[in-house]
C-alpha cells in the first residue's frame, strides 16, 4: 500500500489497494488514514455496486435512498452531471446537515468522468476551527446552529415547511478522533439558536468565509475507477461544474453517523 499526500490541507491518495479484498489489518490502517487525512482516494478500482456496498459496510450502517435508490441496490444512488447548465450542488456544504444524525462518510465511485475539469473540492474544517483566534473559539464553543434543507425543498419545489430542520453545534467533536471541527455551511445553516437571523447574519458570514480560506482546500480530479470517500465530520465539499456537456457518472452511498456534540 502506497500513500501519497493530496494537498496539504487534506487528502491521500491510496495505491496498490484493491478495496474488495483487505484483512481486517489493512481496513484499520485505512480508517486511521480517513481519521488523519479526511479524504482518502483509491484510483484504478474495478467495483460492482456489491463491491462498492460491501467496502462502505465496513466503515458502519450504510443510509437508504427509499426514492432515488438503483433497482436493487437500495443504498446506492447514481449521479449524472451530464449536459447541466449549472449543478444543484455548486455551494459549499457537509451532506445532510440539516438531519439529527448526518452521515459521517460519503463514498463515490466513477463510471464516467470528464477529460477536463469536474473536480470535487474539500475544505479542512479541523483546520478552520484550529486557527481560529482563542477569543473567537470560546464564542463558537458556547453556540448552536439550526440547519435547514429549505431551500433543496424550495429548488425542487417541495413544502418549505415540511423540510427536516436540526439543530447542532458550531464546533462538533469527531467521535473517532476527539478533534473539533468547524461545522457550519452557507448552504444548510440559517441561525444560532436563540439568535435572530439578523444577530446571526454578521458571524455566520464570517465563519462561511473563514471556512472556505483556499489553505484550507484540496481538490481532486475524477478519473474513470477513482473511488473517493470523505468525512462528513470534519470536511466541507463543493462539486465544481467546469465540464461543460462531458459526462460525469457516479454512485454514491453513505455510511449513517452519530448526532453531532
Amino acid at each position: 500500500m502506497e500513500v501519497t499526500r493530496m494537498s496539504a490541507p487534506l487528502g491521500a491518495v491510496v495505491e496498490g489497494v484493491d478495496v474488495r479484498s483487505l484483512d481486517d489489518g489493512v481496513f484499520e490502517e485505512i480508517n486511521q488514514l480517513f481519521c488523519e487525512h479526511h479524504v482518502l482516494v483509491f484510483p484504478k478500482q474495478n467495483l460492482r455496486p456489491n463491491d462498492q456496498i460491501k467496502f462502505a459496510n465496513r466503515f458502519g450502517e450504510l443510509i437508504p435512498f427509499p426514492y432515488m435508490a438503483l433497482q436493487d441496490y437500495p443504498n446506492l444512488i447514481e449521479l449524472s452531471n451530464k449536459g447541466k447548465a449549472r449543478d444543484v450542488n455548486q455551494h459549499w456544504h457537509s451532506d445532510m446537515t440539516y438531519h439529527e444524525q448526518p452521515p459521517k462518510l460519503t463514498m463515490l465511485y466513477a463510471l464516467e468522468a470528464p477529460e477536463i475539469g469536474g473536480e470535487t473540492a474539500f475544505a479542512n474544517q479541523e483546520l478552520a476551527y484550529a486557527e481560529l483566534s482563542v477569543g473567537m473559539k470560546k464564542v463558537v464553543d458556547e453556540l448552536t446552529a439550526h440547519h435547514t434543507a429549505e431551500g433543496l425543498a424550495k429548488l425542487y419545489g417541495e413544502d418549505q415547511q415540511a423540510a427536516p430542520r436540526s439543530l447542532h453545534p458550531v464546533a462538533r467533536t469527531h467521535d473517532e478522533t476527539g478533534r473539533k471541527s468547524l461545522y457550519v455551511c452557507r448552504a444548510f445553516t440559517r441561525r444560532f439558536d436563540e439568535w435572530s437571523r439578523e444577530e446571526s447574519k454578521a458571524l455566520l458570514e464570517y465563519l462561511f468565509a473563514h471556512s472556505v480560506r483556499p489553505e484550507y482546500q484540496g481538490r481532486h480530479q475524477w478519473r474513470v475507477g477513482d473511488l473517493v470517500l470523505w468525512d462528513n465530520r470534519s470536511v466541507l465539499h463543493y462539486a465544481v461544474h467546469d465540464h461543460g456537456d462531458d459526462t460525469r457518472v457516479i454512485h454514491r452511498c453513505q455510511v449513517m453517523g452519530n448526532a453531532p456534540y
